[in-house]
């Protein structure tokens, strides 16, 4: 049986986008390289990494962006770390965050990258 709970399957409801490219996503505290962004909703991201991130963790993220998108050439914002697991690769890790607060330039900042940068259906 999935380790899921109910609640964690149907808070899936936000549609998660898919980047064709990886964006470089560091700690902003101390600007280590976290992972890099797979995925993307105004209610969280995922990383892949190449090292295991504990659950549960409070993160400011710093996300380097694309040339394509205007403004800023990074967007910083809070996160909590709520799982981790291997990734296919068994050498590296998918971590999911829930974001915290996210502000108007984070989310329209989603919505620059959901328009220019998403695998094309």
């Amino acid at each position: 049986m999935d380790e899921r709970t109910v609640e964690e399957i149907n808070q899936r409801k936000v549609q998660r986008r898919h980047l064709i490219y990886y964006l470089r996503v560091y700690d902003a505290e101390n600007g280590n390289l976290i992972g890099n962004l797979v995925d993307i909703s105004t209610k969280g991201i995922m990383l892949v990494s190449d090292t295991k991130i504990k659950s549960e963790i409070r993160f400011i993220l710093r996300m380097t962006l694309p040339d394509n998108v205007e403004g800023s050439r990074e967007v910083e914002f809070e996160a909590v770390s709520r799982w981790c697991k291997n990734d296919v690769n068994p050498d590296f890790f998918d971590t999911g965050f829930e974001l915290i607060d996210p502000s108007s330039v984070f989310l329209e900042v989603v919505d620059k990258l959901v328009e220019d940068c998403l695998f094309k259906n």
